[in-house]
């Protein structure tokens, strides 16, 4: 699964890639475009996809959930903005000993996506003062501290192509530029920004709450089918 996503990446990548190298000389349209790549990373790939899935079928259902995205946006920023920081303050050390976790967090991506594919089918209820979810009588919708998260930890399943798109290719940039310190947050948006088109196209479109309005039933259908999708793309992670 990993080579098919990994050949499907580096086709659909390319072109991006190409370009990104052509602008090197203007670092945030670099760094944007690095973030586009790293959004197609095999690594990212199957997150993206959940994300996706998750938001798309919540905004369909519902209204368009720009809250939830900003803040899964804003849970991408911070973790490349994190991960850039430590390197621009401590140096290179740092970033070979950050190295040595990204394995075991990327361990933990297919559990989280079967967690949430689980919790999408009504197979977990989440229950108590404390969670990353509110309930109401009609359905469940993630609080922004959820969506912050989810954005956060997607962020950290880094692969060999997310790591040189980032430490290898964008750090030098960042480490020799004047205003280096914000290109971390533009390749954040980057790998954000396919997320964020889709929904502004179900927003164009007119499709938000599309399926509440015609059937609740064929709604929850619907959020069942794409929560076995990212139930599946949990376990071929």
């Amino acid at each position: 699964m990993y080579n098919i996503m990994s050949q499907f990446s580096s086709f659909v990548s390319k072109p991006f890639f190409i370009i990104a190298n052509n602008l090197e000389s203007w670092p945030i349209i670099f760094a944007l475009l690095l973030g586009i790549v790293g959004a197609l990373a095999p690594c990212q790939l199957t997150g993206n996809i959940s994300a996706l899935t998750l938001y798309g079928n919540r905004s369909f259902q519902q209204k368009i959930v720009w809250k939830d995205v900003i803040f899964f946006t804003l849970g991408k920023i911070a973790t490349f903005s994190l991960l850039g920081g430590l390197v621009w303050i401590l140096g290179r050390e740092i970033q070979d000993s950050l190295i040595s976790y990204f394995p075991w967090i990327r361990k933990i991506m297919g559990p989280l996506l079967i967690m949430v594919g689980l919790y999408m089918v009504g197979i977990i209820k989440l229950k108590g003062t404390v969670n990353l979810f509110k309930g109401s009588k009609d359905y469940k919708q993630e609080t922004p501290f959820g969506s912050f998260m989810l954005g956060f930890s997607f962020s950290l399943a880094f692969c060999p192509t997310m790591f040189i798109l980032f430490f290898v290719t964008l750090m030098p940039i960042i480490l020799s530029s004047t205003y280096g310190f914000i290109l971390p947050s533009v390749f954040a948006l980057g790998t954000a920004l396919p997320l964020i088109l889709f929904i502004l196209i179900i927003w164009y479109l007119g499709g938000g709450g599309v399926l509440m309005k015609k059937s609740r039933k064929f709604g929850r259908s619907i959020q069942r089918v794409s929560g076995i999708l990212i139930i599946l793309l949990g376990i071929f992670d």
